[in-house]
């Protein structure tokens, strides 16, 4: 119950973007940006996520962060993730100098629900080389939530970073916050796992997911989140919950796109081919599928509409 009370919040206060049959969105969750230590666990995959931002901003995508952008919950000094990752940054800034960049915050980056951290943090920050101040991402608005809306059809498709209702992460974040920040960031380095990261829990992940296909089912609409690192695209009779992944799987960078009226997910790898030459794919995973049969408003005799399959 309260996972639908936090979602239908987040939902009311949601920023509405409008979207067409031209648009193009990359929706990429959980990059968990770290300070390039041990830990950091984003590092095994910058390159990876660096060509596939590159890729995207000459094709003319819109960049939206679905949370968990930075680990602000191990790493407190944002200053130290952009120095660590500054290439990254730097394509960033383009999306948003543009204006094709939104970010929502997650749990581990809750902190830029402030507007004071924010602006403290994310504005500007101090080039030493030029020994001056420099813009960052002056204006940046980060969101809770983020709603779609079609200019033709007036479909909505909720956007959201997923942790509203997931009792450690959002009632009790403080607590997992400390875990985390200290002892739970040194003992993953030597192989122990969080329990209570639906990311390392099978059950929890469930659990997290079953909420989330109850609040479809009952508002009739169109979810994309992340917080649980699990891919997710719905197969034929089943709700339209559709899962970003992460950024920060051994074998890659997975993401969700909208493109030109279709929804498809995507995976960036690399890999060998035959005469050993290394490179970074992108390979569609599921899809293309047209947005619009996940309308369940409009068209709620689509199979996507009348089930509940929990798998």
């Amino acid at each position: 119950m309260h996972t639908d009370q936090r979602l239908t919040q987040a939902y009311k206060k949601a920023k509405t973007e409008y979207f067409d049959k031209n648009s193009k969105y990359i929706f990429f969750s959980d990059v968990h940006r770290g300070d390039d230590s041990v830990s950091d666990e984003f590092t095994r995959n910058q390159n990876v996520y660096l060509h596939a931002l590159n890729y995207y901003y000459k094709e003319g995508y819109t960049y939206v962060e679905v949370g968990d952008g930075d680990e602000l919950w191990e790493y407190p000094k944002f200053k130290h993730i952009r120095l660590a990752h500054t290439d990254i940054f730097i394509v960033i800034k383009k999306f948003f100098d543009d204006n094709r960049f939104i970010m929502l915050y997650g749990n581990h980056n809750i902190f830029l629900k402030s507007p004071q951290y924010v602006e403290e943090n994310y504005y500007q920050f101090y080039d030493e080389y030029h020994q001056e101040r420099v813009d960052l991402f002056r204006g940046l608005q980060p969101q809770e939530a983020l709603v779609l809306k079609h200019k033709d059809t007036d479909q909505e498709i909720f956007v959201v970073h997923g942790h509203q209702g997931d009792f450690m992460n959002d009632q009790i974040w403080p607590l997992s916050l400390f875990l985390m920040r200290y002892f739970w960031r040194y003992m993953h380095v030597v192989g122990f796992e969080n329990p209570s990261s639906p990311a390392r829990n099978l059950y929890k992940r469930h659990k997290v997911e079953k909420a989330y296909n109850k609040w479809i089912e009952k508002h009739k609409m169109m979810l994309i989140c992340g917080h649980t690192h699990r891919p997710k695209f719905p197969k034929p009779h089943e709700l339209p919950y559709f899962n970003t992944g992460c950024c920060i799987h051994t074998r890659g960078v997975s993401g969700i796109e909208i493109l030109n009226g279709n929804i498809l997910m995507v995976d960036w790898r690399i890999t060998a081919d035959e005469d050993g030459v290394i490179r970074i794919n992108r390979q569609v995973v599921r899809g293309p599928e047209a947005i619009e049969q996940y309308d369940c408003k409009n068209n709620p005799y689509s199979t996507h509409c009348t089930s509940m399959d929990d798998d």
